[in-house]
């Protein structure tokens, strides 16, 4: 770090000091590996880009939680670009994907942008010089700290922002705007249906105090692992258009709430979209919706469906540490013997390689037809 860095009103160039540092670094990586031959785009080509991820989480500071130091962190919090622990994930998620969205090193698929932007954000080590500039003494949680504990600080570090600044001045930093992914970058992600927002029901506008002790009840959820829904496909779904609908699918686990992409005019549309959901504890049931896409009138309802997820994560648990390569089933449930009439096909829950997934196709309900066919996993806290 360069000059005296501390000195009055020069604080923002003082934090952006360690990112340029830690982004000239990673350039030094890229040339590196480019040698002498000089590509016709700026940006790493996707086999480089795990490498990149990589390079990023061997260094010293991501090789701990930048949250509450548990060695060997495997999630990344962006927009903040701090890698961080499964634990601190869970209440990163239900910060809202307004604050912070999570992704996973190992599950997740990265593209070329967000490998640069976690590279320019500058790691643990800049996030913490920026969110916990003013910590005070013994005031970080350490990792087998409780939930409240861990929750508690995640808040107060990134929502709250109440250790950016010395706590004599009332107006913190605008952080935040540094963190906002420019015009291009939005529309990428978008494109790719990176982070796809989180809408917790805690965010609905709500003056009173009702809706604040609601956010801090869900800031005391202990998660328990995450589970993987992949919307596969939906089959003669219901006519809410003229003559067909714009149909997109939203579930919802807890608090927690993801949609897919809309497809447009089709009864029969193709998904295949995974997206992920911290798992609470009590473990309510996976909830599923779908939806016509209207422009100027409310989204139209094409039937719901309920999913208990309790069987497949005691067959996770259970078989954790299984050596099964050939697909195996564990359990069967047949649709003729569904009193309740949700399951359209018998429903499979298989072992492959160490995973546990359920395969079930949906009938939906309280409408006049369709049904929808998804595949879950659930990835318990140990991996």
């Amino acid at each position: 770090m360069e000059g005296k860095g501390m000195e009055s009103n020069n604080l923002l160039h003082f934090l952006d000091t360690p990112s340029a540092h830690y982004r000239r670094t990673c350039d030094g990586f890229e040339a590196q590996h480019d040698g002498d031959d000089q590509s016709e785009t700026s940006d790493i080509d996707p086999a480089n880009a795990r490498e990149m991820l990589e390079y990023l989480l061997n260094q010293p500071a991501n090789k701990f939680c930048a949250d509450c130091g548990t060695p060997d962190p495997k999630w990344a919090a962006l927009p903040f670009g701090a890698f961080i622990c499964i634990k601190c994930s869970g209440t990163h998620r239900s910060l809202g994907v307004h604050i912070s969205k999570v992704i996973s090193v190992n599950l997740d698929e990265w593209s070329d942008e967000e490998v640069n932007a976690l590279a320019e954000s500058g790691g643990n080590s800049v996030v913490n010089t920026r969110y916990e500039a003013f910590l005070p003494e013994n005031k970080k949680p350490k990792q087998d700290c409780s939930t409240e504990e861990r929750n508690d600080f995640i808040r107060k570090k990134y929502q709250f922002q109440q250790f950016v600044c010395d706590p004599q001045f009332s107006c913190p930093l605008p952080l935040n705007k540094k963190h906002a992914p420019d015009k291009h970058q939005q529309q990428h992600n978008n494109r790719h249906g990176f982070g796809h927002a989180f809408r917790n029901s805690w965010r609905r506008k709500d003056s009173d105090n009702k809706g604040l002790k609601k956010m801090s009840d869900v800031g005391m959820i202990e998660f328990v692992g995450l589970i993987k829904v992949n919307i596969v496909k939906g089959t003669d779904l219901a006519v809410r258009d003229v003559m067909s609908s714009d149909p997109y699918v939203m579930i919802n686990l807890g608090h927690q709430s993801m949609k897919t992409k809309v497809i447009k005019n089709t009864l029969n549309p193709i998904w295949n979209e995974r997206l992920m959901l911290s798992i609470p504890d009590p473990i309510p049931p996976l909830k599923l919706q779908v939806f016509d896409k209207d422009t100027f009138s409310s989204d139209d309802r094409m039937g719901e469906a309920e999913v208990d997820i309790r069987p497949l994560i005691a067959a996770t648990k259970e078989h954790e540490n299984s050596t099964i390569t050939e697909l195996t089933e564990l359990y069967r449930w047949s649709a003729s013997e569904d009193s309740i009439g949700v399951l359209a096909k018998d429903s499979v829950i298989s072992i492959a390689n160490g995973k546990v997934k359920q395969d079930i196709t949906l009938k939906l309900q309280n409408v006049e037809r369709g049904e929808v066919e998804i595949e879950i996993e659930c990835v318990p806290l140990s991996q």
